[in-house]
């Protein structure tokens, strides 16, 4: 039996959705998933759940727990990086665990990634947010992500592309009606196979810790994903941006670029793939775009440092040696 144990690094969605944090526990335990809360469940803040030294303890807590298997956050939210430098990376070196989320999520895990490499680090659901959803998104969320976190090591895991897809904000804590499916489609510039080791995550919050520790050294070659949600085209333009004068466009080997949840194009009519290639300018790195690792339904769960090989053509994506 698994054990997941689950915290609030930034914004205190048990609080403030507990019809909606019922609704995902409930989902788990019937998937035979054993759950441990963390100290700030039911706790808040203000604007998160806790204060930076809380926030960490109730991290550090589940890390030392040899009964929890999984540490899966339950939103995201803006602040994980205040908490980084207070996580006890020493024993997790020693203890290795396995460390899911996504969106603010991305400071932890690529801070885990760096900090203790001997650990799995997977992009992927948060507890409320995700297994709060309503079927069918929530089943093959949870589907993707079984295949991913209860793989042995070595394992080569392949995903299919979801054949549906949905942005539309509905049902948070009670059913209206049906989401919206959208038929899915992965498109591709330049190739439409990439192959490399796969880092990233969510591009606004990795703009507070890209020139820290707690940033993986991108190596030539990689792969790098990178998705957002709700944000205008001016935000993304400037977050593009600061990757290409960081120098990460000069290394990379290729692009993933998620789907982006309520994009604002600021009356443009320019997709954040448009003014990607626009910030690119004359740089050719071919880029599979509409990828589903993020703040769209369903999710598929990405192992971050995982050698993956992703195909736009058979919507398939496969990871090994995570």
């Amino acid at each position: 039996m698994t054990t997941i144990g689950y915290f609030s690094s930034s914004t205190a969605i048990t609080a403030l959705s507990p019809i909606r944090f019922q609704r995902a526990k409930t989902y788990l335990e019937n998937k035979g998933i054993t759950l441990i809360a963390g100290s700030l469940t039911g706790k808040s803040d203000f604007y998160r759940s806790g204060s930076i030294q809380a926030r960490a303890a109730e991290l550090n807590q589940l890390i030392y727990r040899d009964d929890v298997d999984i540490i899966m956050s339950t939103i995201g939210g803006s602040n994980t990086n205040s908490i980084l430098s207070d996580i006890d990376f020493d024993y997790l070196r020693s203890h290795p665990k396995t460390f899911v989320g996504y969106s603010d999520a991305t400071a932890l895990l690529l801070a885990v990634a760096s900090q203790a490499s001997n650990c799995r680090v997977l992009y992927g659901p948060a507890l409320v947010a995700s297994f709060g959803e309503w079927p069918p998104y929530v089943d093959e969320t949870w589907e993707a992500f079984a295949k991913i976190a209860f793989a042995k090591r070595g394992e080569s895991v392949s995903l299919p592309a979801p054949a549906f897809w949905s942005d539309e904000a509905l049902n948070w804590n009670e059913f209206q009606k049906p989401k919206q499916r959208r038929p899915n489609h992965w498109s591709y510039i330049g190739s439409p196979v990439l192959k490399g080791r796969l880092i990233g995550g969510n591009l606004n919050t990795m703009y507070g810790i890209l020139s820290s520790k707690f940033f993986p050294k991108i190596q030539s070659g990689d792969v790098l994903f990178i998705e957002d949600a709700e944000k205008d085209a001016a935000t993304v333009e400037k977050n593009f941006a600061m990757l290409k004068n960081a120098g990460i466009f000069d290394l990379v080997g290729g692009i993933i670029l998620g789907k982006h949840a309520a994009f604002d194009d600021c009356g443009s009519g320019r997709r954040p793939i448009d003014i990607l290639l626009e910030v690119l300018a004359d740089k050719k790195i071919p880029i599979i775009y509409d990828y589903d690792s993020c703040h769209t339904v369903p999710m598929l769960t990405t192992p971050l440092m995982a050698e993956t090989s992703i195909d736009a053509l058979t919507g398939k994506v496969t990871f090994t040696d995570f």
